[in-house]
């Protein structure tokens, strides 16, 4: 579709970013009491390692709840190949365990046969699902619900924020961690402060570009991971997301004078290494824009202020990212329209994808 027709109408992806907030809102009140009692029923079970099993999106939302695990709680989080359960029907051994399984649709026949595996070899199986009458749901001992809404953008953006906030509540509830469960309370607030940011200075300089790389670190790089796909999705922009410490090996080698860095630098502990990481970026030659909080940008180790990006801080290192995700969720809809694309239609692509 021509930029001039895109820009004549307001997109299903504008629109859904701007439903998040709300969205979000709805989850955490509709599940509040369903938060609790998965936290009571975790800690009693208390498992040595939790299994995850997701795809595209939701993968990422996965991706963030392993790190949110591991550093709140220490509990190891693998991810699982449904493949394994699907295609190779390999016997699995999960007793006193526990499987997540992430999914808009729930309709995936992989990720149904993986689950109805892992309960089989006697895990606790949880399902985060937007749709509650889906095969995923029906089957899960656990049903959290997304409460997102109808989601008819093929890019998604409200239901992937619904689902790193279900993965965030949980954790929230079975650390009882008072900290991370006042930030949620007041996520939604954040999230509407988040849509209000100016990042219109990355628009002309991204739409020029043919590859570039999202850093992230911790929490944060699932984030990046799920940004890269987005803008791979909705404009056909080559975007690979790496951690802030595997890009300065093979990957730096492709950083020469103009090439665009996209980076997420929250101020938890990962900061000071990924401002070095940037640094070292810039000096190879690289564009480099930053999500950052006023004043950061400020320190030496920083660099340049003209790339920083604002963010919107919300009180705890696994809140943050998702503020953020929002954010770069309206940049990048913004930047395929500019960049002549419709965001709600890319190619080759539709809304459920069933694998098996």
């Amino acid at each position: 579709m021509a930029a001039d027709t895109v820009l004549a109408q307001q997109t299903a992806m504008e629109r859904e970013i701007a439903q998040a907030p709300e969205a979000v809102a709805r989850l955490l009140d509709a599940e509040r009491s369903n938060f609790v009692s998965i936290g009571k029923r975790l800690r009693k079970l208390d498992p040595s390692v939790v299994v995850t099993c997701a795809r595209g999106s939701s993968d990422h939302a996965a991706g963030f709840f392993k790190y949110g695990l591991e550093i709140l709680l220490g509990v190891p989080v693998a991810s699982m190949g449904p493949s394994v359960a699907s295609i190779y029907q390999a016997p699995l051994r999960m007793r006193g365990g526990v499987q997540l399984s992430i999914s808009q649709s729930g309709q995936s026949p992989d990720i149904v046969t993986l689950q109805t595996a892992a309960k089989r070899a006697g895990a606790l199986t949880i399902a985060i699902v937007n749709h509650v009458d889906s095969p995923l749901a029906e089957g899960a001992d656990i049903v959290v619900p997304m409460h997102a809404g109808l989601e008819e953008s093929v890019a998604a953006t409200k239901s992937f924020i619904a689902s790193a906030v279900a993965a965030a509540a949980i954790i929230a509830a079975w650390s009882e961690d008072r900290s991370l469960q006042m930030a949620l309370e007041a996520l939604p607030d954040r999230l509407s402060d988040a849509l209000s940011l100016d990042w219109q200075k990355a628009i002309e300089p991204l739409a020029t570009t043919d590859s570039l790389y999202v850093l992230g670190r911790g929490p944060s790089f699932p984030i990046a991971m799920e940004t890269a796909l987005k803008f791979k999705e909705t404009m056909s922009l080559h975007a690979e997301a790496f951690s802030a410490a595997e890009v300065m090996h093979g990957p730096l080698s492709l950083v020469q004078d103009g090439f665009r860095i996209f980076a997420f630098n929250p101020s938890d502990a990962s900061h000071p290494g990924m401002s070095a990481v940037l640094d070292r970026l810039r000096i190879a030659g690289a564009e480099v824009f930053f999500v950052a909080e006023n004043g950061t940008a400020n320190k030496a180790s920083d660099g340049p202020n003209e790339g920083r990006l604002p963010m919107t801080a919300s009180g705890h290192l696994l809140t943050d990212p998702i503020a953020m995700c929002l954010s770069s969720y309206q940049l990048i809809e913004g930047l395929a329209r500019r960049r002549g694309y419709d965001p709600d239609n890319p190619t080759n692509l539709k809304k459920v994808t069933e694998t098996v």
